[in-house]
C-alpha cells in the first residue's frame, strides 16, 4: 500500500519571487463639508423651480438648522454648488437657486438628447429582461379610461421616473452623473410643458414605443427613438418657450 503524501506548508524563501500586494488605503470618514453638499444638491435637483415666474430662495441659516450642522460647512457647500451654476449667492439678500435662459435650457435637453440615447443603447446590450419590464410597469395604470392627460400629475411623475431609469439602467456611472447636473432644468421644464398641446398622450405614446425598441434589443432603433423624443422637447421650448422664461 502506498504511502500517503503528506501535505507540506511551504514558505517562500528569500530567493522565491511573489507577487507586490496592493493594498488601498481606507476611505476616510465623509465629511460634514461632502454630506452638506450631497443633501444641499439633492433638495435643489428635486426643486420645482420653473413652475413659477418668482426666483427660489434658500437660506443658509435654515439650511444649517435642518441639517444639524454648523454654518462652515453649509457654506463650503455652497459655494461647491455655486462653482457648478446651481446657485447663486447674493448679497445682502441670500442664496438664489439659478434659473437657466431659453437658449440654455435647450442647449441642456439637447445634451440630454445625446446621454439618454446613448444610455437607450447601452441599456439594450446590458439590462436584464427583468429590469427593462420595470420601464412597462410606470405605465401600467394608464389606459382609455385614466388617460394622462386627466391625471397629470401622476403622469408627470411616471414621465420623469421614465427617463431617470433609462439613465440608470445603462449601466454608465458618468452618464448618471453628468445627466444628474442637467435634471433640475430638464425636469422642471418637462413637468410645466407635459400638459400642454395633447403632449402628455404623445409622450406616452414615445414611451410605449421606446420601451418596445428596448425589448426587442433593437440597439439602432431605441437609441433613435431615445433622441427624437428629447429633441421634440427641445423644439417645443424653441417654438412654445416665451411664456416659460419670460
Amino acid at each position: 500500500m502506498a504511502d500517503k503524501a503528506q501535505a507540506q506548508t511551504i514558505w517562500p524563501s528569500s530567493e522565491t519571487s511573489t507577487p507586490d500586494i496592493v493594498l488601498k488605503p481606507f476611505a476616510p470618514e465623509e465629511t460634514f463639508k461632502a454630506k452638506a453638499y450631497r443633501a444641499l444638491k439633492r433638495a435643489i435637483i428635486d426643486m420645482d423651480i420653473y413652475s413659477t415666474p418668482e426666483q427660489t430662495w434658500i437660506d443658509e441659516r435654515q439650511l444649517s438648522e435642518q441639517l444639524g450642522v454648523s454654518r462652515t460647512p453649509v457654506r463650503e457647500a455652497i459655494l461647491m454648488l455655486e462653482q457648478q451654476g446651481f446657485v447663486k449667492s447674493i448679497p445682502r439678500r441670500g442664496i438664489m437657486v439659478i434659473k437657466k435662459t431659453k437658449r440654455e435650457v435647450i442647449e441642456m435637453i439637447q445634451v440630454w438628447a445625446a446621454l439618454e440615447s446613448m444610455a437607450a443603447r447601452l441599456v439594450t446590450q446590458n439590462a436584464s429582461d427583468a429590469d427593462i419590464a420595470r420601464l412597462r410597469l410606470l405605465f401600467r395604470e394608464f389606459n382609455s379610461s385614466h388617460k394622462p392627460e386627466d391625471f397629470l400629475s401622476e403622469y408627470s411623475t411616471a414621465n420623469i421616473r421614465f427617463h431617470q431609469t433609462i439613465i440608470e439602467l445603462s449601466g454608465s456611472a458618468l452618464i448618471a452623473e453628468m445627466s444628474e447636473n442637467l435634471l433640475l432644468h430638464v425636469r422642471g421644464i418637462r413637468q410645466i410643458t407635459i400638459g400642454r398641446d395633447d403632449r402628455a398622450a404623445r409622450s406616452i405614446e414615445d414611451h410605449l414605443q421606446i420601451i418596445e425598441a428596448l425589448e426587442k434589443r433593437d440597439t439602432e432603433l431605441a437609441e433613435r427613438l431615445s433622441r427624437d423624443h428629447a429633441l421634440g422637447l427641445a423644439k417645443y421650448v424653441e417654438e412654445h418657450g416665451e411664456g416659460i422664461f419670460d
